[in-house]
């Protein structure tokens, strides 16, 4: 095995890698899709799954050592139980992030492989204002596979993006949810992508959340950090389960960052943030050699937020990708 790292010039090792299997989703939530859609990849664009298993072991090999998959929805992708089976071979930490709709469908498949690190994107306990968010009726399916998935143990986080005069309301109601349940609840602060419409003024920052929270609950024991994390922990004593806050907005994680994303289209990006990308898939398709290519590509990450360290600058989020086609 090379000794070779994904390192860059901050000194960051970055070990985790976020893989979009799609742009697709069978949903439409306005924080994710533009208003007026986005232009889907053409299907020769894509990744196939070989060349996902196989560009996921050449990360493996530079030191990757989790890889979380995302989408559009993950499960929709053609033949996901393939990928998630192959994928599980390289002996690395397997993690996904999903709406939850198809859920039932893998979980079995989950349990046997050991991916139990599942992320449920869940932005409302109200199936009224969940068919505002995401255009379609799905709330009663996702709440019940939910359950399903706690039922069988898995390590599920709720990702509750919050947006104010949306769902801002129901901060504490999710929090309730850890009482009795074993899960964490990630509330993420409202973030800026193309044709999303972003506005501070409709954000909740952390100290905000932390506000509301101690008003209801009492005072919060604040967790230990796990190493590269990206948000801050947080736990209602005798609760069961926790809450976290990823406040890339009001207080940037960025100093421990350890994480590169691939769209579906292979196109490395080393920041969410990130306007630059770097193509890996047409030279693996040329049968070039990826590991330099990748190190290099690390090299050109910037420090904080691509480089918007002061304000979220319009002029920069809008000529990134809207989120529904970065992965997340």
């Amino acid at each position: 095995m090379t000794n070779k790292k994904i390192v860059d010039k901050f000194g960051r090792p970055h070990t985790y890698l976020r893989i979009s299997l799609t742009d697709r989703c069978n949903l439409r939530c306005f924080y994710c899709m533009p208003e007026d859609g986005i232009q889907l990849m053409d299907k020769p664009n894509i990744m196939s799954l070989e060349e996902i298993i196989a560009l996921s072991a050449i990360f493996r090999i530079l030191g990757v050592d989790t890889i979380r998959l995302t989408g559009g929805e993950p499960l929709v992708r053609k033949n996901f139980g393939y990928l998630v089976e192959e994928l599980s071979k390289l002996g690395l930490t397997l993690k996904i992030t999903t709406n939850g709709i198809l859920l039932d469908k893998y979980l079995d498949l989950f349990q046997k492989i050991g991916l139990n690190k599942i992320n449920l994107s869940l932005d409302t306990l109200d199936k009224v204002n969940s068919v505002f968010i995401t255009k379609r009726d799905y709330f009663d399916r996702i709440m019940t596979n939910m359950e399903k998935a706690l039922e069988m143990d898995m390590e599920l986080k709720l990702n509750f993006v919050l947006i104010k005069g949306v769902n801002d309301k129901e901060i504490n109601d999710f929090v309730e949810l850890t009482r009795h349940k074993n899960l964490t609840v990630k509330f993420i602060e409202f973030m800026p992508f193309k044709g999303n419409k972003w506005d501070w003024s409709k954000g909740v920052g952390k100290q905000e959340i932390l506000d509301t929270v101690s008003h209801k609950f009492g005072e919060v024991e604040e967790l230990v950090n796990p190493k590269h994390s990206t948000s801050n922990n947080y736990k209602v004593p005798g609760h069961i389960g926790s809450f976290a806050i990823v406040s890339t907005i009001t207080n940037p994680f960025c100093s421990e960052c350890n994480r590169i994303r691939l769209t579906a289209d292979g196109k490395m990006k080393n920041c969410l943030f990130a306007n630059s990308e770097t193509d890996l898939l047409t030279p693996f398709r040329n049968g070039e050699e990826m590991e330099e290519l990748i190190i290099n590509a690390i090299k050109t990450k910037k420090y904080s937020r691509d480089g918007m360290d002061v304000k979220m600058d319009a002029e920069h989020y809008e000529k990134n990708r809207s989120m529904i086609s970065i992965g997340g």
